[in-house]
């Protein structure tokens, strides 16, 4: 089925696959360099965000890292030491998401150095009309189909800040085409037999997906939950070890093993030998108990390959999921009926 791209195109009416696919020009994308942020003033970085906006900033804990705390806000109110010396980044694609505009308020009370990330909306006339340091995203269909934008706007914030070094941009961009003949791997024209997207799908159809990871690797755990929720519309959620083993371990243990669950590890070898040890163990002892895993190597020689490559694995799965639900993957339509009824 999944090789019938007459379905394909008639399912795919806003070509999400096709966006999928073109992900790696996100990161090579030029945004205007961040001025006069004071970097020795800096102790500490919240990013507020939700959905789909707060990804680049979740896979950035991953890679490149940061030498002092940063934390994401997802919610109205801001962490309590928000101060002179945090630099807050406020992010929404639309620039209307009301719980960032909420913190965004509340940092500005508390004079922190705010950075705004958006495609428009009140988040940019806000910026417009304080002064606030901003940058403004290309358009794109929806926020999680952008998430490589986001990534690559934080990290030229943190360049701009003295946080990262500016080797960071040139890695990103170095791995634009190493990226773009990974994902050219998935899309639909690539028979099932030479595509693992579409072997995963079908693995996955009328499942209940379950994730698991290292924490090095949950921000690609938590982008194919997300995506299974907005692209196929399935319940989905993730975790990570070595936290597993502490307690939904044993939740599977009473659970009858004819449940309907898709079971996705996504391994890595630069993972903590332990980690790894910790995934074979905990299959082991798990047989029986529940679904065998899917067990998915991921690809890439560092770190940030191997985000990047989980990344676009998942958009795809998810993506040819929803096709196999017999859904348009693009619309979001009941999250937009709630937004206008809470209004």
């Amino acid at each position: 089925m999944l090789d019938d791209l007459k379905m394909i195109h008639e399912r795919d009416a806003q070509d999400a696959l096709g966006i999928a696919e073109k992900q790696w020009q996100q990161i090579i994308h030029e945004f205007e360099p961040v001025s006069n942020i004071n970097a020795n003033n800096i102790k500490n970085i919240v990013y507020a965000g939700m959905g789909g906006s707060a990804l680049g900033a979740l896979l950035s804990t991953a890679w490149p890292g940061y030498s002092i705390p940063f934390e994401i806000c997802r919610n109205y109110a801001i962490p309590h030491y928000v101060d002179t010396h945090t630099l807050f980044i406020a992010s929404s694609y639309s620039g209307n998401t009301e719980e960032t505009i909420a913190a965004l308020e509340a940092a500005g009370e508390k004079n922190a150095q705010i950075v705004i990330i958006a495609g428009g909306g009140a988040l940019i006339d806000r910026a417009q009309q304080k002064g606030y340091l901003h940058i403004v995203l290309p358009p794109a269909s929806q926020p999680r189909f952008a998430a490589l934008y986001g990534l690559k706007a934080l990290v030229g914030i943190l360049v701009d800040a003295h946080i990262v070094d500016n080797k960071c941009v040139d890695d990103l961009e170095s791995t634009a085409q190493w990226f773009k003949q990974q994902l050219a791997g998935w899309r639909p024209d690539v028979p099932k037999k030479q595509n693992i997207a579409k072997q995963i799908a079908l693995e996955v159809i009328g499942k209940t997906p379950v994730i698991y990871s290292s924490t090095e690797l949950f921000p690609a755990a938590y982008k194919w939950k997300i995506s299974f929720n907005e692209n196929a519309k399935n319940v989905a959620w993730c975790n990570a070890y070595p936290e597993f083993n502490h307690n939904e371990f044993l939740g599977w243990s009473s659970h009858p093993i004819d449940k309907p669950y898709a079971i996705i590890d996504l391994r890595s070898k630069l993972d903590n030998e332990r980690v790894q040890k910790r995934f074979d163990l905990s299959a082991k002892l798990l047989s029986g108990k529940r679904p065998a895993p899917i067990v998915i190597d991921v690809v890439g020689n560092n770190r940030l390959q191997q985000l990047l490559w989980a990344v676009g694995l998942g958009d795809f799965v998810s993506l040819y999921t929803g096709l196999l639900n017999g859904l348009n993957p693009t619309p979001v339509d009941l999250i937009e009926k709630f937004k206008k009824e809470l209004d």
